[in-house]
């Protein structure tokens, strides 16, 4: 069963001048962690702004836990959780004034559904009459995840909640939302970081407003064409420009303290041609092997096609 289902689902903006999302259709199962993936302005918000029935589509449709974003939208109110990307509580107010407030919206209290959000809490617990202004950003993260489960949503809507957080918030955070799984929370995220695309179970690679891959991690990468090398050299600004100026040169882009590269004709004898070819061009410490691609690979490979 499908909890969440997208068919050509358009929005504009600017009087219709400004596509921001582009005729999407996908479907989320129920009980699924689902990753929309994509940088800033691919089109991740406007999509969950309108699953959450916080904008009114162009055209196509959407249901969400069987209920239509449009015709029903009080009903996916009550039975979804959202947490935005930008902090929005009130931040003047105290941990647990914040959550009682959402509860109480939902005609609920902390005791009542505390099961749901025990594990999150009991991390903000000593906390709990500080202002929400004065948490820190992991602090804040875990706060509106509380809020946004207060309810005991079916489907939680996650607009890239580890952005601007540290890197062992995002750890932590990913681990609870594993454990909110297993309680059969059906859940989409959005993140432009690729490195979080492996820990869901499917992904969708979204640029400019359109879709170009849904999958598992893995059957994406797998879907690679041809072989993927990293290069570098000690000038690693030259290599860059001497690679893209080869003709047998497919790709080349900086990534970390690599460059990753593919060619036209993907053999042996083409890179000992390279490593030469950049010996010749006085560059020193020459460094090329073969690598397995990762998300963000496809997502740039998918981009050129």
């Amino acid at each position: 069963m499908n909890e969440v289902i997208l068919h050509n689902l358009t929005k504009t903006y600017t009087k219709g001048t400004v596509l921001a999302v582009d005729n999407i259709s996908l479907s989320v199962g129920a009980g699924e962690l689902f990753g929309l993936i994509g940088p800033d302005g691919a089109g991740k918000t406007s999509i969950f702004r309108m699953l959450t029935t916080l904008l009114l589509p162009d055209s196509g449709t959407a249901t969400v836990a069987g209920f239509d974003i449009v015709k029903n939208y009080t009903s996916i109110r009550e039975s979804v959780g959202y947490m935005p990307g930008r902090f929005s509580l009130y931040q003047d107010l105290t941990v647990e004034e914040n959550l009682d407030f959402f509860a109480t919206i939902f005609g609920s209290s902390i005791e009542k559904n505390y099961d749901m959000i025990r594990d999150i809490y009991v991390q903000i617990e000593p906390f709990k009459d500080r202002r929400a202004g004065k948490l820190s950003g992991g602090m804040k993260q875990k706060l509106a995840l509380c809020c946004a489960l207060i309810h005991k949503p079916t489907v939680l809507f996650l607009d890239e909640p580890t952005t601007g957080v540290d890197a062992v918030s995002r750890k932590e955070f990913w681990e609870m939302l594993k454990r909110l799984k297993q309680q059969g929370i059906t859940i989409l995220v959005s993140t432009p970081y690729m490195d979080e695309a492996t820990l869901c179970d499917r992904i969708g690679l979204i640029q400019s407003g359109k879709i170009l891959s849904i999958d598992t991690p893995s059957n994406i990468v797998k879907k690679f064409t041809g072989n993927l090398y990293a290069v570098k050299s000690q000038s690693m600004h030259q290599l860059l420009l001497d690679l893209r100026a080869h003709s047998d040169i497919q790709s080349c882009f900086a990534f970390g303290e690599f460059l990753h590269v593919t060619f036209n004709n993907d053999t042996l004898n083409n890179s000992d041609t390279i490593i030469r070819y950049l010996e010749n061009n006085n560059h020193h410490g020459v460094e090329l092997k073969q690598i397995q691609p990762s998300i963000e690979d496809c997502f740039i490979q998918l981009l050129k096609q």
